[in-house]
């Protein structure tokens, strides 16, 4: 095989292989339950457990009790490194009175979303923060290897 002929095998095939990588991934998350058993839901009627038995465990509860469950899929695409983009998103919102009967039922998708903006606040936390080479050198001297090898001299004396 020819010098010339061989570097273009190889060009070739680190293009395919490049144009591979790039191809898109897509996840899913969250499974929905079947449009079936969510319509047997019947607001004034439905309790949790009958829920539970129907659509299985939420993927998320109400952060201040139990009164909401809501059951999340979510399906994105990613491409190499850049940020994922979401497909398509559905929400079941299950809403329960105070006797744990089912309240209401609703269907969001990703046109009810809303972009957030997170806090840029931290949390204080107590101690201090420690740098790389303070964590590195911060446990030298710390351990009392003497007591450590007396108990193993001690389990291990065979009484010669």
């Amino acid at each position: 095989m020819s010098k010339h002929r061989s570097h273009h095998l190889l060009y070739s095939t680190l293009i395919v292989v490049a144009l591979a990588a790039c191809q898109p991934t897509i996840d899913q998350r969250g499974n929905l339950p079947d449009d079936k058993k969510i319509s047997s839901i019947e607001p004034g009627v439905t309790t949790k457990q009958a829920v539970s038995q129907l659509l299985g465990t939420p993927s998320s509860v109400s952060t201040f009790g139990d009164k909401t469950w809501y059951y999340i899929s979510r399906r994105t695409e990613q491409t190499a490194f850049f940020t994922p983009q979401v497909l398509d998103q559905q929400v079941i919102v299950v809403g329960f009175d105070e006797g744990g009967v089912v309240r209401n039922v609703q269907h969001l998708n990703l046109a009810d979303s809303r972009p957030i903006d997170p806090s840029p606040r931290e949390t204080p936390s107590a101690g201090k923060e420690l740098g790389f080479v303070e964590q590195l050198l911060g446990n030298l001297g710390k351990f009392n290897t003497g007591a450590a090898s007396r108990a193993f001299r001690k389990g291990n004396d065979t009484g010669t």
